[in-house]
This record gives structure tokens, sequence and C-alpha cells, in this order.
């Protein structure tokens, strides 16, 4: 996710990243052009040309319909934004409460309450590449015996394998008398809810809007945008072409937006920054373990 300063226009709008203006430029420039053709038929061709202008109250009655559908479209994409973010709150709150948990509860043994607390890191770096397709739990793996990470990368599931690791080192604390059978549930209950986020974050990723849907409002755009010129053409003449230009911007840019949020996972510069949530974990446990070292 860029950062920018919300109350200083100038510091952003003239920017081409993240702005999707790269996304959707085929797009504008095809129905500008495609307005230039009209212009230059109607208003330098043959008289037969001037019947391919429409009225423009066909355009007038589904320009409020096809508003709509693209503004379901973006407010459903933002959900699954902001789902996605609260899902990575979560995360994060989770991984504090377990390194809290296991700064109090192992201090008889404080090389296992590290080894404990760097698992614990290792998920939220796992769970971030498993989003991305990715067997991987990142830097985390070079604080953890290489053998121990390999198997953990050759498990099919990377935030899976890591929570059943840190669920094998809690029984061990319970067999070696370190936490009784109360603390035990509670730790269990911690890595089984990073384990529901896990899970919500996958059903964000790989539930895409409907195929109908968004065929649909994607053919209702490049009809509407194509059609635009036949309708502008009596009333605006040669600036049919400016006009077409900025409303198709704008509209297959509703559009874009959409897509680019629909899975906030990904490494565009609209998603959520996750090294940055992974690197606030490692930070904050990191900070548990050395504040007793």
């Amino acid at each position: 996710m860029s950062a920018y300063d919300p109350r200083k226009w100038t510091s952003h709008l003239l920017d081409i990243e993240g702005s999707l203006v790269r996304e959707i430029l085929g797009r504008v420039i095809l129905s500008a052009g495609w307005a230039a053709v009209v212009v230059l038929l109607y208003e330098l061709g043959p008289e037969f040309f001037h019947r391919m202008a429409i009225a423009e109250s066909a355009h007038a009655l589904i320009g409020p319909a096809l508003a709509l559908l693209l503004v379901f479209r973006t407010n459903s994409s933002y959900d699954r934004f902001w789902e996605g973010r609260k899902q990575w709150g979560a995360i994060v709150n989770e991984s504090r409460n377990l390194a809290r948990q296991a700064e109090a509860w192992f201090q008889a043994d404080r090389q296992f309450a590290s080894r404990f607390t760097r698992w614990a890191i290792a998920f939220s770096y796992g769970t971030m590449n498993h989003l991305r397709s990715e067997q991987s739990i990142g830097p985390a793996g070079q604080t953890l015996p290489d053998e121990e990470v390999e198997s953990i990368h050759r498990s099919g599931h990377v935030p899976l394998a890591v929570a059943r690791k840190l669920t094998a080192l809690m029984y061990e604390a319970r067999q070696k008398g370190m936490i009784d059978a109360i603390q035990l549930q509670s730790m269990d209950q911690n890595v089984q809810q990073l384990v529901d986020y896990c899970g919500a974050c996958e059903r964000i990723r790989n539930t895409p809007a409907p195929f109908g849907y968004v065929v649909h409002l994607r053919r209702a755009l490049i009809i509407y945008c194509l059609t635009l010129p036949l309708a502008l053409i009596q009333r605006f003449g040669w600036e049919t072409i400016p006009v077409t230009l900025i409303i198709s911007y704008v509209m297959f840019g509703i559009e874009e937006i959409g897509v680019e949020i629909e899975n906030p996972f990904e490494l565009t510069i609209n998603d959520l920054q996750l090294e940055a949530l992974c690197k606030t974990i490692d930070a904050n446990l990191n900070g548990i373990l050395n504040s007793n070292s």
C-alpha cells in the first residue's frame, strides 16, 4: 500500500505508480481513438455518415445502472481489502499474545522460550508467502534449525506446518512441567486463532468476484464507452474526443480499482504491505525476547 498524505493533494495527483493509468491506458486510448474515427466520419465524410448519431437518452438511462454496478464492484472489493487488513491485525495481536505467554510461562528454560517465539515469528512470514503461492518462512528461517525449516518448506501448507510445530512445542512444555493444562489450553487457543485467520485470508484470496457479474459489467462498460461518441457527436462535435476520453478514463478506472484491491495479498503498490506487518511482528517478538536476555 502506497504511503501518502491525504491532506496534500499535490503530493500524489500526478503520480503514475499505483494510479492504474498504465493498466487502463489501452482501453482509454481505444475509446478515444474510436471517438476520433466517429468525429472524422461525421464531420468530414459523406452525408449518410450523419445517420450514425443516436439519441443521448439511451446513455442517460443506462448510465445510473452502470454506475450502480461499478459502485457495487468497488465496494465489494474494498470489503475484501479491509477484511484482509483486519485478519492481519489479528495475526499481529495473537503473535504478541503467544510471545507474552511464552516469556512468562517458559522462564525456567529461556532457550526453549526463544525457540518457541521464533516459530511464532515464522508463522507470519509463512502465511504471507503462502498467500503469494510461495513455500517459505522467509527471514525467520535463518534463526531456526535448517532441517526443521526444510521439513516445514516441504509440508505443502507452511502456515499449518508451523502451527503444528507450535503445538508440538507446547505439548513438550506441558510434558516438562513448565505449564499446566489451563495454560496449555490458553496457548493452544492462540494458535488455533492464528490458523483461523490464515484460513480467512485464504478464503479472500481464493474467492474472486462471481464470473458472470464481472463479465457482464465489462461488456456493459465496453458497449457504453464505444457507443458514447455516437450519442455525443451531434451536441459536442470535435469536443466528443476529449469528453469520451475523460468519461472512459473514469469508468474504466473505477472498474480497475475493484480488480486491483480484490486480492489484497499480492505485491502491487495498492495491496497490503504484508512485509511491513511481518517485520512489525518480528520486531515486537524479538523485543520481548531481548528484554529478558
